[in-house]
């Protein structure tokens, strides 16, 4: 059976706890400890070590990391304590200490799908995230082994285009946020449905043409999904279409325009992830996420003052005044793919989604599929409102439109077949 190895944290000092017996170097170890940096080694105990790796003795041993930073850089995050199950791997990384959580695939899937969505969420459900969290994890992997130095992005005079993959990180194969996929740990693994869609689908990926999808998914589409081009390099694949999120399926509208998309952002469509019924959305979303509650449609203003100095903070460019924020380009659900910022000293065009996202943020927009009006605020200043659709990327899976699937009564193999259309449910 196949283990990870999942990057969870990195600080100047680490503490940590652990509950059983664990080991180093085929001694024990006490039950409280922490770990710094000191002349550039790890300082463990009075000794100095290039890293560490503490083994349990038992399959019921555990550990607590104390301050895990989650939802890195968006607005929900926060530190919390949280407890793993495996080996706990530390290691230098630009001078500071890098805790690794080591472990088993399978094992690895009880966290990742009780961290994505709640654990209360249908049984059906969380066996749909666990096959395209395992097939994701399998394409990545494949991936690796066959991609070197990726590109991801890039930048002249008049463009900065960037985009983020798992080929950012070195010591580890996935990280534990939300730029692969979220990993807390056994802190919410706590409904036995999770341990029953992991063992339910044990070893089951989603195959396209012979190959494992590389399954993506995000929050919340917006009512229609996105093309993979749109937001990562220029490739497309089969299996991740841009459609309507919805069982009557309507005909699809031209998003790719400014009036198609200003009509469609400035509606409110039916959608399987258009809903506000809060008693549904606490079985499916984890505490911190409901506190977003217009992931649907959202609105966001700066004053002309505000959006100069956000983007210069953002993007490191002094544009001066921000005068017009334009898009270039939109993906086929209405998603900026490209976006000209207008400034009193610079002219620059920024992409993909994700870029634009971190720019026009303290943390992240929503989503990139937005549209824009200047307005004059109640001072006289002009002032920018954004008006947008979504929450995230929205290729693949819509979560929340896949819970209220699962919740309506749709089967693990309906949820995929749908999201993922053309693909097959095969073992590994």
């Amino acid at each position: 059976m196949r283990k990870v190895d999942i990057g969870i944290l990195r600080a100047t000092r680490i503490k940590f706890d652990f509950i059983g017996d664990f080991t180093l170097d085929g001694k024990p170890v006490p039950a409280d400890n922490s770990v710094f940096i000191e002349d550039g080694r790890l300082c463990f105990n009075g000794k100095g070590y290039s890293a560490l790796c503490f083994k349990p003795l038992t399959d019921d041993c555990s550990f607590v990391l104390h301050d895990v930073v989650i939802g890195v850089g968006f607005h929900w995050q926060r530190f919390e304590d949280q407890t793993f199950k495996g080996e706990l791997c530390l290691v230098v990384e630009d001078g500071e200490v890098r805790a690794i959580n080591r472990l088993f695939v399978e094992d690895y899937l009880v966290s990742v799908i009780s961290s994505e969505m709640s654990a209360t969420s249908s049984l059906e459900f969380l066996k749909a995230h666990t096959v395209i969290s395992r097939s994701w994890l399998y394409a990545q992997l494949d991936r690796c082994e066959r991609v070197e130095n990726a590109q991801l992005g890039y930048e002249n005079d008049s463009e900065i285009v960037r985009w983020y993959a798992r080929e950012d990180h070195h010591n580890f194969d996935f990280c534990a946020d939300d730029h692969c996929q979220r990993y807390q740990g056994m802190t919410r693994a706590l409904n036995p449905n999770v341990a029953r869609a992991v063992e339910e689908t044990r070893d089951i990926v989603l195959k396209y043409d012979g190959k494992v999808c590389d399954a993506r998914f995000s929050k919340c589409c917006g009512g229609v999904t996105e093309r993979f081009s749109a937001c990562w390099e220029g490739v497309d694949y089969d299996y991740l279409q841009a459609f309507r999120d919805c069982a009557d399926a309507p005909q699809q509208p031209l998003l790719t325009t400014e009036e198609g998309a200003r009509e469609w952002i400035e509606s409110v469509p039916s959608s399987y992830c258009s809903t506000d019924d809060k008693t549904v959305l606490s079985q499916i979303l984890n505490g911190y996420d409901r506190e977003t509650n217009d992931f649907y449609r959202w609105k966001v203003v700066y004053t002309q003052s505000e959006l100069s100095s956000l983007v210069a903070e953002r993007s490191g460019i002094d544009f001066g005044a921000i005068e017009e924020l334009l898009p270039v380009e939109r993906g086929a659900s209405g998603r900026i793919v490209k976006l000209k910022i207008v400034g009193s000293k610079t002219v620059m065009t920024v992409g993909k989604e994700l870029e634009i996202r971190r720019w026009l943020s303290k943390s992240h927009l929503y989503s990139s599929a937005f549209v824009v009006d200047k307005e004059f605020a109640p001072n006289g200043e002009v002032q920018f409102v954004l008006k947008g659709a979504g929450w995230g990327h929205g290729v693949g899976l819509c979560q929340i439109g896949a819970a209220m699937m699962g919740e309506n009564g749709y089967s693990c193999e309906q949820i995929l077949s749908f999201y993922y259309p053309g693909s097959v449910l095969e073992k590994i």
